[in-house]
């Protein structure tokens, strides 16, 4: 394990995938940490003291200073422990790479949300039309095994949403986005990256997302009726 200057604390929920981002980045890293699990129902006052703006997870705490957001965590794990970067070294390269992770957490996720949780269908079919368009710029931005080439790095780590979230999400509601035939280059990837190691051994189950998810979908149908 890397060397730590100072005490690590994750505060995050299981199945949280921006929670499981900072846990992904600190396995990859070496870090030793000491993990909290939180209740977002009856949040600890940790929590509170910690993220008292956004009041949520995943809160990074480094000798006693808290991060919160988990690409900015991210970010500040990588220029705080320099073994097994996960940010380009050059500039360029660096702002591309926080455009593309932003780029999934302000297109991608919101669409998928849209086309998933929507009742009504005209918008459901929107969220679709934009999930697949956004899928398709992530798709011709994949050029080799990871999108840090053949180590995983911040897009890879920021794109888990989906190649583990996504899949279960679909399974529950009966949708269909990342499919092999019109992407499968993404399709591929996604393969590659939940099963490796670090990253396999760092995901929550799957029948307890799935359970999740189905009765939240169940729960918004009814709603509809």
């Amino acid at each position: 394990m890397a060397k730590v200057e100072g005490e690590v604390q994750l505060l995050g929920v299981g199945g949280s995938p921006f929670a499981r981002r900072v846990q992904i980045a600190l396995k990859l890293k070496g870090i030793e940490y000491t993990y909290i699990e939180e209740n977002l129902r009856d949040k600890s006052d940790l929590l509170l003291k910690y993220n008292p703006i956004h009041k949520k997870v995943p809160v990074l705490v480094h000798n006693g200073k808290p991060i919160v957001e988990s690409l900015v965590i991210l970010e500040y794990i990588d220029e705080t422990w320099e073994n097994y970067p996960i940010f380009p070294q050059q500039p360029y390269e660096k702002a591309l790479a926080r455009f593309w992770s932003r780029f999934i957490d302000d297109k991608i996720l919101p669409a998928i949300s849209k086309a998933a949780w929507t009742v009504n269908k005209d918008e459901r079919e929107k969220g679709i039309e934009e999930s697949l368009q956004a899928l398709q710029f992530l798709e011709n931005e994949l050029k080799h095994k990871f999108f840090g080439g053949e180590n995983i790095s911040i897009v890879d780590i920021a794109a888990s949403y989906l190649a583990f979230w996504l899949p279960v999400i679909e399974e529950a509601v009966e949708l269909k986005l990342l499919t092999s035939d019109k992407f499968p280059k993404l399709h591929k990837w996604s393969q590659e990256f939940i099963n490796h190691p670090i990253v396999k051994e760092n995901l929550p189950p799957k029948q307890g997302l799935l359970g999740f998810f189905k009765s939240r979908y169940a729960a918004i149908s009814a709603t509809s009726k």
